[in-house]
């Protein structure tokens, strides 16, 4: 007697069908391996997934005590007393313990199964994350398996107020989300707001944070990330004190931070590695180059066919002769270099390392050279796209310096058409929209847009002392948050 499809609960008979019945649900997989025996007398099988499991540990600490055992009316557990186990006839439940990496133990004419859990799992080891590297403090990094992740968080914040919640998405991937806040801390409001968009997800497959991201946000056509994706338990750990919000999803190495700032984009953990001068100076180092990698080239542009005056005799007359031979308009040599920049950056990045390195270096090189005697573009040309890309590489976050490049087009074209009127036309769209956005809530350009007092300035332009940021920052104030905007999100 075999079932053609699968039971919702284990039906009791002879072993053969009761096996057989969990091969159903799991669709004949031949990585499930089956070990007969005979216990109490009676015919029993533990099936696993063997890819799953650690078998050596099957052996030494389940198999082996049950041959040894010599009684007639034992239990299972006073056998099996090295790891807890749970029952359950319902083959859904047994199904996510196989797939989780249990062992279960079935028995003839019994519709109870026994799940034993002896999973392993083969992850990385903790490492400093490349895209994310620091000069001072910690050099761990987040890995693949979410455990060794929250384990990363507790073990930085050994407070009874950090709070996890669980929750499974994927119909297909059955996939693990930790949901991760700091109690009394974090608003309420945007917990509850956060968790229920997070049930409110309807994927067949989860692999990444990023769906989730997308998922969740309220402005997808925003060219600004609404939330921050990190690799690092220390900047992570930062957030979550001051009631943010972390998503952790198993099998990446990314946690998504959120509500966030624009500014929070522009801190980086060496700001508070540092001295408090040192930290302030290279803030404002990379808040001037989000300035510079939006309009650099587009001020070229606009000097250039408009507003040559604005340049002095040397420079201008510099300028002059290096446009001289050059047959294409400002913009066409801005647009064709940005172009080759990101082709040369996309480049290194799929490339093995040791020729990413050459590629990036003789790629530069050669090809600039190669351009400029060309005579296609000019040589200022060369320092104004090398400059708008130091700039946009300084942001300590890859997602922003990414937009910003993308965002350096259509105002380039505005400086092509309308000269310094279409640049400032469009860093008032930026500014405007920059205003507008809202995260779960909260304004993305707080505390200027709008503006919070002198008390919500502190640790924006200048990192300050340690001493006077031993604080937990009270972002649950009056007015901060607008929970009405929550009624009206709707998932996309």
């Amino acid at each position: 007697m075999k079932p053609d499809a699968p039971s919702l609960f284990l039906e009791p008979g002879d072993l053969e069908f009761l096996i057989t019945q969990i091969q159903v649900h799991l669709s004949y997989t031949e990585d499930l391996n089956v070990h007969q025996l005979v216990f109490n007398n009676q015919q029993c099988a533990l099936v696993y997934l063997e890819s799953l499991v650690n078998q050596e540990f099957i052996q030494t600490s389940i198999i082996n005590p049950l041959l040894a055992s010599n009684t007639n009316d034992a239990d299972v557990e006073q056998i099996v007393t090295t790891m807890e186990i749970t029952k359950s006839s319902d083959v859904i439940i047994i199904g996510k313990g196989l797939l989780h990496g249990s062992c279960i133990m079935v028995m003839e004419n019994e519709s109870i199964a026994n799940l034993m859990f002896v999973g392993q799992t083969q992850g990385r080891s903790i490492q400093e994350p490349k895209s994310e590297q620091i000069i001072q403090g910690s050099h761990e990094g987040f890995i693949e398996r979410i455990s060794t992740n929250i384990n990363l968080l507790r073990n930085r914040i050994k407070s009874p107020k950090l709070t996890v919640k669980y929750f499974t998405i994927g119909h297909l991937t059955n996939t693990k989300v930790a949901l991760i806040f700091m109690d009394q801390v974090a608003d309420p409001a945007i917990v509850a707001e956060c968790e229920r968009r997070i049930r409110s997800i309807d994927l067949d497959y989860l692999y990444s944070v990023s769906a989730i991201d997308e998922s969740i946000e309220e402005h997808p056509f925003s060219p600004f990330p609404q939330s921050m994706q990190t690799e690092r338990p220390d900047r992570a750990v930062s957030y979550l004190m001051e009631g943010r919000i972390t998503i952790i999803v198993d099998g990446s190495p990314s946690v998504l931070v959120l509500p966030i700032t624009f500014f929070a984009f522009y801190q980086s953990p060496d700001d508070y590695n540092n001295r408090w001068i040192t930290g302030t100076f290279f803030r404002f180092i990379r808040l001037i180059s989000f300035i510079l990698a939006i309009s650099l080239p587009a001020i070229y542009i606009a000097t250039v066919s408009f507003n040559s005056e604005v340049l002095p005799i040397g420079i201008l007359y510099s300028v002059k002769v290096s446009l001289t031979y050059v047959p294409l308009p400002p913009i066409l040599e801005a647009i064709m270099m940005q172009l080759i920049l990101e082709l040369l950056k996309e480049a290194s990045i799929r490339l093995p390392t040791p020729i990413a390195q050459t590629i990036g270096i003789v790629g530069g090189l050669v090809i600039g050279t190669a351009v400029v005697e060309a005579h296609l573009v000019s040589h200022t040309m060369i320092v104004v796209i090398g400059l708008t890309a130091i700039a946009s590489f300084a942001t300590p976050i890859n997602e922003l310096g990414t937009s910003l490049r993308i965002l350096g087009f259509p105002t380039m074209l505005a400086a092509s058409l309308f000269g310094f009127f279409g640049i400032s036309i469009m860093m008032m769209v930026i500014f405007i929209h920059l205003c507008k956005l809202e995260t779960l809530g909260v304004p993305y350009f707080e505390p200027f847009g709008p503006y919070l007092g002198k008390k919500r300035l502190k640790d924006i332009f200048i990192s300050l002392p340690s001493w006077k940021l031993n604080k937990i920052p009270k972002n649950k104030e009056p007015g901060t948050v607008k929970h009405s905007f929550f009624v009206r999100w709707k998932r996309p």
